[in-house]
């Protein structure tokens, strides 16, 4: 099993990650061992690998991976790690959040992986699990590209609540770890297209977290995306945000 650094100061962490703008956020860098991260990082399937299912409309270009029994093995521990109550109770110290359960489906989690020209439009996740009917609270993202080069692009972008503006810009470094609360009028892209060399890829482990759902939270199972600036006219590009954010439609959209 491929296990986390052990040295996590989660008295620091919490206090960075609570006072935090524009929403409760920390970056760790070094998340896992050398060793481990750079065994992860060459187990990650390859871009072109028929296992991935793609995303390609004006909001998302993306690949993902959430099927279990297609993760490698060192990739499948490491999943099981951080769904397990040990890394969980971690996690609640980082977080001051009480209840933190494990999402076992990875509904939306798992592998993404973006190449040249890839993207995805500053956006709210989804605040309902359409199954567990929990509310998604913390998000995990572990990057694994070797060599990433932040001239590339690939920051993920943090926003503000009203959408106007990007406050925070993290750079996407080999073996750096964001955790975010998601609850928190949360928007988060990288909705600037990757400028990365053809076999350069930005690679990511994501795992998501879920409590149980306030009064009056906010009931949507589907993400909902801004426009870009050059998108803000666009009636075709706001009726793919509608669609996109009703669990009914969103699949219409997926692959345009």
């Amino acid at each position: 099993m491929f296990l986390m650094i052990t040295n996590l100061n989660t008295t620091i962490l919490r206090k960075s990650f609570t006072t935090a703008k524009p929403f409760n956020h920390v970056v760790i860098d070094d998340f896992f061992d050398e060793e481990s991260a750079l065994a992860l990082s060459k187990e990650f399937p390859d871009f072109h690998d028929p296992l991935w299912f793609v995303y390609n409309n004006p909001l998302e270009k993306k690949k993902t991976c959430n099927e279990w029994n297609r993760f490698p093995r060192n990739i499948y521990s490491t999943l099981t790690y951080l769904n397990s109550p040990q890394f969980i109770a971690k996690l609640k110290k980082i977080t001051g959040i009480k209840k933190l359960y494990p999402d076992v489906g990875l509904h939306g989690g798992g592998l993404h992986i973006h190449g040249k020209g890839d993207k995805l439009n500053v956006h709210l996740d989804y605040s309902i699990h359409p199954k567990l009917k929990l509310q998604r609270k913390i998000n995990l993202i572990i990057y694994l590209g070797e060599g990433w080069n932040p001239e590339w692009g690939g920051q993920l972008e943090l926003w503000s609540a009203d959408k106007k503006e990007c406050v925070t810009s993290v750079d996407t470094l080999f073996n750096r770890a964001i955790i975010f609360d998601t609850t928190q009028r949360s928007y988060h892209g990288l909705p600037t297209p990757l400028s990365c060399p053809d076999d350069c890829y930005r690679k990511s482990l994501a795992v998501y977290y879920l409590t149980d759902a306030p009064e009056n939270c906010p009931t949507n199972s589907k993400a909902i995306y801004i426009p870009t600036k050059e998108q803000e006219d666009d009636k075709e590009i706001q009726e793919i945000i509608e669609k996109r954010s009703r669990m009914t439609t969103a699949k219409q959209v997926y692959q345009i």
